[in-house]
């Protein structure tokens, strides 16, 4: 997709649009509300407080069809090389579902069920052995997505608590032990090359502290370099592959946290969940399905109306790691800036993702959402489900969270100019039925569906990530500098590392 007249045609319905506030577009047609609104499951999303109308939405679904949406989304179920640039597929949807015809997918899902079956006897064993805590030591993908899944659904008094260690920082594995018992702790090192810097550092520190390296896991698809470095045996090793990237790998033995956190059977609803959205997204057409619509609705915000950032607003404290996990699910995948055939893009690509928990960003950022000079578009997700023990509590959450969609929305007017709302912020409102693996599941599966789409869209591949190897690499050339042992090339290092040797 280029700027010429697909786009040119969104921006032209923009500038149509330019002068015709959100709340006058739903004033304007009674059925807005309900039209622009889909089911999935336990997932309802309503796109009417959206800066677009029925015209631009033709075109925004005629700029689907030219890129063959489905048949892209069949491509990435049945295991083509839809990751072009390291020339493999992308098999997450596997893990969790039998829903494509292709070999590769079936050989993938048949390694998911062997590895499931591996985690359930490690949970047990794990249980069995007297330990009451697990560390789980990873970064990027094999850190986020557990963690996101065990704080939103983790519960008190379960069997075995799981905590998280990703930064290199050794304040934070002081802060992670400081208050466990060495001799009731397991630790768990996730790393598909178990070569991350991190990672093997702070697993290093952590073998020292248990003393006891038989209460060492691993997840990683290079068993033979844990066994070495670590000394764990093939008995303490789950797997990776290298058809699932990262940021797509909670569904896998990545996912072994979450099991330990939650119990298997809900680590398997949480699949579940994901399964249903997958059959959803596969299945529908674009006018119907929604992540097609989420990920239309991003190429608009962006292309169309030219907005940079994106604030994700979970009104669920248990959703407060969202953020986070979803900074690195899009941003990653979508931050390129040339197409999967090496030419660069003439298109604004990914915006920046941010946000909070409401209601605490209630009394942070959203001053500049309602009243700063450059617009943002948002996704606000809310919890249907209130809590019995405390009604008012959850009665003023859900409150704040329609009360703040409708004002950023519709603003208000005003004779005192700094009391005036401008309003017509665009944004997608998401409620979940309730808070449980099924309905996260349809939740994250949702997004990395969309993010995929928008991939298509964009001409660009959102499974590669080699923005991220540059500064590792001048960080390992650095190593021998800092300890007195070289020069670092670049002027102005070299004036850093001689104030941090002074």
């Amino acid at each position: 997709m280029t700027a010429s007249a697909p786009i040119q045609q969104l921006r032209a319905h923009a500038a149509r649009l330019s002068a015709t506030p959100i709340d006058a577009l739903c004033a304007s047609d009674p059925a807005r509300a309900s039209a622009l609104a889909l089911r999935v499951g336990p997932l309802y999303a309503n796109f009417a407080r959206q800066r677009y109308d029925a015209a631009a939405l033709a075109a925004l679904f005629a700029l689907a069809d030219q890129a063959d949406l489905p048949g892209r989304l069949r491509a990435l179920f049945d295991g083509e090389i839809v990751n072009r640039t390291e020339d493999r597929p992308a098999l997450h949807t596997a893990l969790r579902g039998k829903l494509s015809s292709g070999q590769r997918a079936a050989d993938a899902s048949a390694l998911a069920a062997d590895a499931r079956l591996r985690m359930r006897q490690l949970v047990d064993r794990i249980q069995a052995g007297g330990v009451t805590d697990v560390v789980s030591v990873g970064i990027g993908g094999s850190d986020l997505g557990p963690r996101l899944v065990v704080d939103a659904l983790a519960t008190p008094g379960a069997p075995v608590r799981v905590h998280f260690l990703s930064n290199v920082d050794p304040a934070a594995a002081r802060s992670v032990t400081q208050a466990l018992d060495p001799s009731r702790t397991a630790v768990l090192l996730v790393s598909k090359s178990f070569g991350t810097q991190e990672t093997l550092l702070n697993g290093r520190i952590l073998r020292e502290w248990l003393g006891d390296d038989s209460r060492l896991y691993a997840i990683t698809a290079n068993p033979a370099r844990a066994e070495a470095a670590f000394a764990i045996g093939p008995d303490r090793i789950l797997p990776m592959w290298d058809w699932v990237g990262g940021r797509y790998s909670m569904w896998s033995a990545v996912g072994f946290p979450i099991a330990l956190a939650i119990g298997m059977d809900a680590f398997e609803a949480l699949l579940e969940g994901a399964a249903e959205m997958d059959a959803h997204v596969l299945q529908a057409p674009p006018r119907e399905n929604l992540a097609a619509w989420h990920a239309l609705t991003a190429v608009w915000n962006r292309n169309a109306l030219g907005l940079s950032t994106h604030a994700v607003l979970p009104y669920a404290e248990r959703l407060r790691l969202l953020p986070n996990y979803l900074q690195q699910l899009v941003m990653e995948s979508l931050g390129k800036s040339v197409r999967v055939d090496g030419s660069a893009i003439d298109l604004s690509t990914v915006p920046v993702w941010w946000g909070g928990v409401g209601t605490d960003t209630q009394h942070s950022f959203f001053q500049a959402l309602h009243q700063g000079t450059q617009p943002v578009s948002m996704d606000m997700i809310g919890v249907v489900h209130r809590d019995a023990a405390h009604p008012d509590n959850a009665t003023a959450l859900l409150a704040n969270f329609l009360a703040q969609s409708e004002a950023l929305a519709n603003g208000q007017d005003s004779s005192d100019p700094h009391r005036a709302y401008p309003g017509n912020r665009p944004g997608t409102v998401m409620l979940l039925d309730r808070l449980d693996a099924r309905s996260l599941g349809a939740l994250v599966a949702m997004y990395e569906h969309s993010v995929y789409l928008q991939g298509v869209l964009w001409g660009i591949n959102p499974f590669d990530q080699f923005g991220v190897e540059l500064g590792k690499q001048v960080a390992d050339r650095l190593m021998p500098a800092l300890r007195g042992e070289g020069e670092a090339d670049d002027p102005v290092t070299r004036e850093l590392v001689a104030q941090l040797r002074r």
